[in-house]
């Protein structure tokens, strides 16, 4: 299976998946290539609430959405998540061998 590079039409997060996800993610959301994060928040605003809308509806207005930060929802998850690896991949470099010491030490840092 051949893997692409594919970019989110609302937040801008590129991702590498086959043609065959890519094309099963644009027949959901009207031919459009939305991010997991985007897919989620766009599922949600369809299924929540007394207004029933549309599928281009809620893609529409999660891209409004999105459109209003320099650093989207979804750029700023995988930032944080990045930032918890290389803290973490810091510890056990400096740390003891002690796994308790380690998730300690781990867990204060976090919170």
């Amino acid at each position: 299976m051949e893997v692409e590079s594919v970019k989110c039409d609302c937040c801008g997060l590129k991702e590498d998946c086959t043609q065959y996800y890519i094309s099963e993610v644009k027949a959901k959301f009207d031919g459009k290539w939305l991010c997991g994060l985007c897919s989620e928040a766009v599922r949600e605003e369809v299924s929540r609430g007394k207004k029933s809308c549309g599928v281009e509806e809620a893609v529409r207005a999660h891209m409004s959405f999105c459109g209003k930060f320099n650093s989207n929802p979804a750029v700023r998850v995988a930032d944080g998540m990045r930032q918890m690896l290389r803290r973490r991949s810091g510890d056990l470099a400096t740390s003891p061998s002690s796994s308790k010491k380690y998730t300690r030490s781990a867990s204060t840092r976090l919170y």
